[in-house]
């Protein structure tokens, strides 16, 4: 990022809060002279009485409120913001699993701060575009990222509610400050935003520009289009709006028979719940077939599962939110294979796609067993999946997890033995070349030494090589110091050869590289000579001692046999840094959000937040082949990737950030595709709350 950009981003985020100081005090005014007139105009005593009521405490809370609601902004803020730690988040809606375990009174909440986030964003639209293009551009993005606006309007409503939840008034007078208050608070954060774009623009930052997406290499086919489009119109009914509340009580089971306003042919509680689960298996379908991550065939055999879904849903209204229903283990299998293949060219996916034909075919025959047919198909699904891996390659598979497991191990046992040697009274005075070997090879030379010592049935007898390597530790130390040495050529003449057969023999044991041994010995040798023929009183000083810093590798050390028995992607560091800024999969583009926000969001987080059932692309020589986080070491360190046709890959941490940095890794999906069809689901039935209620009309 630009210095003077830098510099301008955060003079920006610094003025926005003097500026909010002056209106939000004005805007609690204005709050309170607005309930004042419609208090006047009320036309019926109770809504009269409501407004009376709702003025009342905010003349009692006004002070409280604008002070709250300034501190809870500058919190939130900073949370919000790019820098802060975390990567951006996301727009304050809500997730299919999180509604289930939601209250009423939460949901309430969170249709409430949709709702004003809706008015807000109305009055500020075209202001908010024009900061948000130039935040962006401040923080060095070439293309306009709405998450990297720490002041968009979520964050002034999330502060706004945490302000009014802290302090004790009824619910439906914090309704009535917030449906009231939304206009104006809009109209002071549209003059906001308007003087800080201004400002950003007299510092000299110039707006990013829009993103444009690329069209995926795979579309499908105007006849699978026209289909879909029907399949996905047959039950939509744009009077038939499924809101929070309702898919609330649908997921928790508590639905109330006497609020027919949506559902006025509902005549019982089931009819409801199946009228909403009808609802909510169209919209998941829906977003399922507007998902290009799919391949189109893909997308029309899920489609034409809709009647089959369609008919579960009125036995078990909530079968899609049960993770272990066999009709939603047998979708997301079915989603979860497909994001393997990135063709219909690919190795295996005639078998695939034949496989979901005839699944197709079973739920649709008639019959009244159809709740007893997705078992079984679940079932076959899996046994032809099994089939389609080789023997060979489960073993190989096998054979990494165990390696991957080992070297991990003996990774952190090294981890800790260079601690140890560290604390050593004589390591800081030893050359940099010896310590920097001392916390590198020679404690894996150790901790591989402890780790077959621990796993064998019987003890040595005698000392054990753990022990012989550590304690050749204060000869070898002692040895490579010039003014130390020198000044006993005896003791050095007597100690040189048994020094040297024990680290042949430590490093040996670990298969270390011939041509780093070497090298590392000649170094060592030339130490030796040189004490040897010269006799200093002086020693060096400290300064001198330390002037070679240690390495700061953090790759986890391999054995040659264990990096071919865990399948190490071996090419991550032969390229080197990237030679181009733009991304290598413009060819392959098929993500629904834009690469540098997931990369910015992955390089924020630590590498192990990336969850097992990840797929991602990854480019070597030329090509991107599609792969599947399959497994993660204990503690993050390692990973092992699958492929379509059951290969394996590992990859340490490093070589994951490398690969990203390279733009040689981009993510597919973290979440499953029947995951982020649902979540589309509550978040459209969220956007359907926050239209339910004109705010102007109140």
């Amino acid at each position: 990022m630009d210095v003077n950009h830098n510099q301008a981003f955060d003079a920006c985020i610094r003025d926005a809060l003097v500026q909010a100081r002056t209106w939000i005090p004005r805007w609690v005014g204005q709050l309170q002279g607005a309930l004042k007139e419609r208090e006047a105009v009320a036309s019926h005593l109770s809504e009269r009485q409501g407004l009376l009521q709702a003025r009342t405490q905010l003349e009692t809370h006004r002070d409280l409120i604008a002070t709250r609601f300034l501190s809870a902004l500058g919190d939130t803020i900073g949370s919000s913001a790019p820098d802060a730690g975390g990567h951006p988040r996301r727009s304050a809606t809500v997730s299919f699993d999180e509604l289930e375990l939601m209250g009423d009174d939460q949901v309430q909440e969170t249709v409430e701060q949709a709702r004003v986030q809706q008015v807000v964003k109305m009055a500020v639209d075209d202001e908010l575009v024009r900061l948000t293009a130039r935040l962006s551009s401040a923080q060095g993005l070439s293309v306009m990222n709405p998450d990297a606006n720490p002041l968009r309007v979520e964050v002034f409503v999330a502060a706004l509610m945490k302000s009014l939840k802290s302090v004790h008034v009824d619910a439906a007078v914090r309704a009535r400050w917030l449906q009231v208050g939304a206009i104006p608070l809009g109209d002071a954060l549209r003059d906001m935003y308007t003087q800080l774009s201004r400002q950003l623009e007299r510092a000299g930052v110039k707006p990013a520009g829009f993103g444009v997406s690329q069209t995926p290499s795979a579309r499908p086919s105007a006849a699978a289009q026209k289909d879909e489009s029907v399949s996905v119109q047959e039950v939509m009914d744009d009077d038939n709006l499924l809101t929070l509340d309702h898919l609330h009580q649908l997921l928790v089971g508590n639905l109330d028979l006497n609020d027919k306003s949506k559902h006025p042919n509902a005549t019982s509680d089931n009819a409801m719940g199946r009228t909403l689960a009808s609802e909510v298996v169209t919209l998941m379908l829906k977003r399922i077939a507007a998902d290009e991550r799919l391949l189109a065939p893909v997308r029309h055999m899920l489609l034409d599962m809709k009647p089959a879904l369609l008919q579960l849903a009125r036995s078990e209204p909530r079968f899609f939110s049960d993770k272990q229903n066999p009709a939603r283990r047998l979708l997301d299998a079915i989603t979860e294979r497909s994001l393997a293949f990135t063709s219909e060219r690919d190795s295996g996916f005639d078998a695939f796609s034949k496989r979901v034909h005839a699944v197709v075919r079973a739920l649709r025959e008639p019959g009244d067993d159809l709740a007893d047919r997705f078992p079984a198909q679940l079932d076959a699904l899996e046994r032809s999946q099994a089939a389609a891996v080789a023997p060979a390659q489960v073993q190989a598979r096998g054979l990494a997890v165990q390696t991957l497991v080992r070297v991990e191990q003996r990774n952190l046992l090294a981890e800790r033995v260079a601690t140890e040697i560290r604390t050593r009274n004589d390591f800081p005075k030893t050359p940099g070349v010896v310590r920097r070997f001392l916390t590198g090879p020679w404690s894996q030379v150790i901790a591989q030494a402890r780790l077959e010592e621990a796993g064998a049935a019987t003890q040595p007898h005698g000392r054990s090589a753990a022990q012989r390597y550590t304690d050749m530790l204060p000869d070898l130390m002692w040895s490579s110091q010039l003014a130390l040495a020198s000044l006993n050529r005896p003791r050095l003449v007597k100690i040189i050869p048994t020094v040297l057969r024990t680290l042949r023999e430590g490093l040996d044991s670990i298969d270390y590289p011939r041509e780093k041994t070497e090298a590392f010995f000649q170094a060592l040798m030339g130490m030796h000579e040189a004490a040897y023929k010269t006799q200093r009183n002086d020693a060096p000083s400290v300064d001198e001692q330390l002037s070679v810093p240690p390495d700061l590798d953090d790759e986890p050390w391999m054995q040659r046999n264990e990096a071919r028995d865990s399948c190490l992607m071996d090419d991550v560091f032969k390229d080197g840094p990237p030679t181009t800024t733009q991304p290598a999969f413009q060819e392959t583009q098929r993500m629904q959000r834009d690469w540098a926000d997931v990369k910015t969001e992955i390089a924020a987080q630590h590498t192990t937040d990336i969850p097992v059932g990840t797929w991602v692309d990854i480019l070597q020589e030329g090509q991107a082949a599609r792969w599947q986080i399959t497994w993660a070491s204990p503690h993050g360190t390692l990973f092992l990737f699958t492929g379509s046709d059951g290969r394996s890959l590992s990859m340490t941490k490093r070589g994951f950030e490398r690969l990203l940095e390279q733009d040689r890794l981009r993510v597919v999906a973290q979440n499953g595709v029947v995951d982020a069809a649902l979540d589309e689901v509550a978040r459209q039935a969220w956007l359907n709350s926050a239209k339910a209620t004109n705010f102007a009309g109140l």
